[in-house]
């Protein structure tokens, strides 16, 4: 009962701020101009601005675990092959499977990852290592994907060298990479932070998670999950239980403990992120089947996770 407690303890506030989210959205003081706007606040800003901070007060030398940023790359790089291998019996349009193959293993691990690691810990942890090692990845195997099934559907071939590109700058650009560059440079540097700047950089991320996490609640629509049910159960049951399945167990194995673990556990198992149906949609697919795995990931992610967490936890790992 005392494990079970943790758990929900851990995912049950992120939960509710998503719900306050929709609440918020359905009584008109969230319109979806406004919901996206906030998103992309948080990700300019609080975001990169937590992780800054919390490499830059951390000795890096130290705290560098090269074992553990390949691990976060290496369990990507199966997760998206494993799903690719899946999508070919799972989906029978060749066109769709890109959409299929992205909603199963992209996941909200910024977000997601520091809300739930700051509320059971207190701080973000190991989560600037795991965005590290997993989020460019995401982004630029997202391309290829979708790029391929759309070429297929539209009887191209080949991948759009630009489009590759444009991936790249992006990844670069990210605010949330230059904040991890940026923090893992001054702490290298051994720049003392003071105290005033350290103050307000606590206060603008302080905004990060709430913000966040309203945000992602106002921008789901349960009306977008009417098509393309049964691959995207498939997709959501890959996304919130198997790769956990597969994963966790050899990340135990390997020593991962505590903000470790549940840095790997959000990086496999969260929900899917909602910007998965933006890139979809802007590489011509439909997008029914990443938003419809988008709403059930959401709201099942909360009951998924806290059985993971529940069970890391009752085996000592967390």
């Amino acid at each position: 009962m005392e494990n079970l407690i943790f758990s929900i303890n851990a995912t049950a506030p992120v939960f509710f701020l998503m719900v306050l989210g929709y609440v918020l959205k359905k009584v008109g003081w969230i319109s979806d101009g406004f919901a996206s706007e906030m998103n992309k606040f948080v990700f300019r800003l609080p975001l990169p601005m937590m992780v800054f901070k919390q490499l830059a007060t951390t000795d890096i030398a130290a705290a560098w675990d090269g074992k553990f940023v390949f691990f976060c790359f290496g369990a990507t790089l199966i997760s998206i092959a494993l799903v690719s291998l899946i999508s070919v019996p799972a989906v029978s349009d060749p066109a769709k499977r890109g959409e299929f193959i992205q909603a199963s293993y992209r996941s909200s691990a910024a977000l997601l990852g520091i809300a739930y690691i700051t509320n059971i810990y207190g701080d973000a942890g190991m989560t600037p290592l795991m965005i590290l090692g997993a989020v460019p990845l995401y982004n630029i195997m997202a391309v290829v994907v979708l790029t391929v099934s759309a070429a297929r559907e539209s009887g191209s071939s080949g991948i759009d060298p630009a489009l590759i590109r444009k991936t790249l700058v992006g990844i670069i650009k990210n605010p949330i990479i230059i904040g991890i560059a940026a923090g893992f440079a001054w702490s290298l540097l051994k720049i003392p932070m003071p105290q005033i700047l350290e103050k307000t950089f606590s206060n603008i991320s302080s905004l990060a998670s709430p913000l966040g996490l309203m945000a992602m609640g106002a921008s789901v629509d349960p009306r977008k999950a009417g098509g393309e049910l049964r691959p995207a159960v498939l997709a959501a049951f890959i996304k919130l239980i198997l790769l956990c399945a597969i994963f966790l167990p050899a990340a135990a194995a390997l020593g991962f403990r505590r903000e470790k673990l549940v840095a790997i556990m959000i990086m496999l198992g969260s929900a899917t992120t909602v910007s998965s149906f933006v890139m979809a949609r802007n590489m011509g697919h439909e997008g029914t089947l990443t938003s419809t795995t988008v709403v059930i990931t959401t709201v099942m992610a909360s009951f998924t996770l806290t059985f993971w967490i529940w069970l890391t936890r009752s085996l000592g790992l967390i």
